[in-house]
């Protein structure tokens, strides 16, 4: 377990998969192939496998222990889940429970559970099948959804929604309403829809990041002198570090996207924020510092226990 401090909050990486998901400039589509082999000595094994040119990603969920409760950030692909939209990950089976009991976690015993935003890979353990129906995963917790995502993911909404640009996109399309059915709306009856900003305790508070989705948002944790921003998929990649502009081919608005991207990364930049994208693999979480108009990392997160920010 990859594991880390920020302040009086405890953090421990759970991961569910990782490996290599699609080539690099079909996930970063205007990411040229010199920013990816120019960076090649610290972009590789953990972001981008240069032999095959292909992205590679982890899929996982961070657990926070603050102010005697457990907060779960984003709950992943799920089991036995028909998932169109992407193949590699349809009727997935991991035994992703298990490594949350050996993190210390039970699903009775989790308190909150955020869902950044409403894709596939950030609410499928929200449930989990039981006698061939689909009940919450952690049935003593709040679930915490965007209002505004859950609006527009609303199956009775989709007319509202601008018509599908590809055949790809057609496909995503599709697959969002068999995810809503089986991830978001059997939690629904305990959740609670945010807008605006939302605080979860002394130490944790919601805010809107759009663009990826309309209702996308990062969860900021403050402890003591300690900083850190969990930015959802604001970042697939850390060629986005190198260059915001880049949004991901997962993005519903990708000029937004990279707008937001950028306000994100100059707060953390300046006030130095741990950044804690949701599917970076190794380190998981990396210190960034300015570099004329784009940004560096200055340094990744350990993989033992320890306060990162001095």
């Amino acid at each position: 377990m990859h594991s880390f401090s920020i302040g009086e909050v405890e953090v421990v990486k759970v991961v569910e998969w990782q490996g290599e998901i699609a080539p690099a400039r079909f996930v970063v589509p205007d990411s040229p192939p010199e920013i990816w082999q120019d960076n090649e000595s610290w972009l590789a094994p953990d972001h981008w496998h240069p032999e095959t040119d292909t992205y590679h990603a982890a899929v996982q969920t961070w657990v926070l222990r603050s102010e005697g409760k457990i907060v779960l950030v984003d709950t992943g692909i799920g089991n036995d889940r028909h998932r169109p939209q992407i193949p590699l990950f349809d009727h997935l089976a991991t035994d992703f429970p298990n490594r949350l009991t050996e993190a210390g976690v039970r699903p009775e015993e989790v308190d909150v559970v955020i869902n950044t935003h409403i894709h596939y890979d950030h609410v499928g353990w929200n449930t989990r099948l039981r006698n061939g129906e689909w009940t919450p995963t952690f049935p003593n917790a709040t679930y915490l959804i965007p209002r505004t995502d859950q609006t527009y993911f609303d199956p009775r909404n989709a007319h509202r929604r601008p018509a599908p640009r590809s055949e790809h996109e057609q496909l995503r399309r599709e697959g969002s309403l068999i995810v809503y059915a089986d991830s978001v709306a059997p939690v629904l009856d305990r959740a609670l829809l945010w807008t605006g900003s939302h605080r979860v305790d002394g130490n944790i508070s919601l805010e809107p990041a759009p663009g990826h989705t309309p209702g996308s948002s990062v969860v900021r944790v403050s402890s003591g002198s300690d900083r850190a921003v969990f930015v959802g998929d604001i970042l697939h990649s850390p060629v986005q570090i190198l260059e915001p502009r880049y949004s991901s081919c997962f993005c519903e608005d990708p000029g937004l996207a990279a707008t937001t991207r950028r306000s994100v990364l100059e707060r953390a930049a300046d006030n130095k924020e741990l950044v804690v994208p949701a599917h970076f693999a190794g380190a998981g979480a990396a210190e960034i510092r300015r570099d004329g108009s784009r940004f560096t990392v200055s340094r990744w997160a350990s993989t033992v226990s320890e306060n990162l920010l001095p």
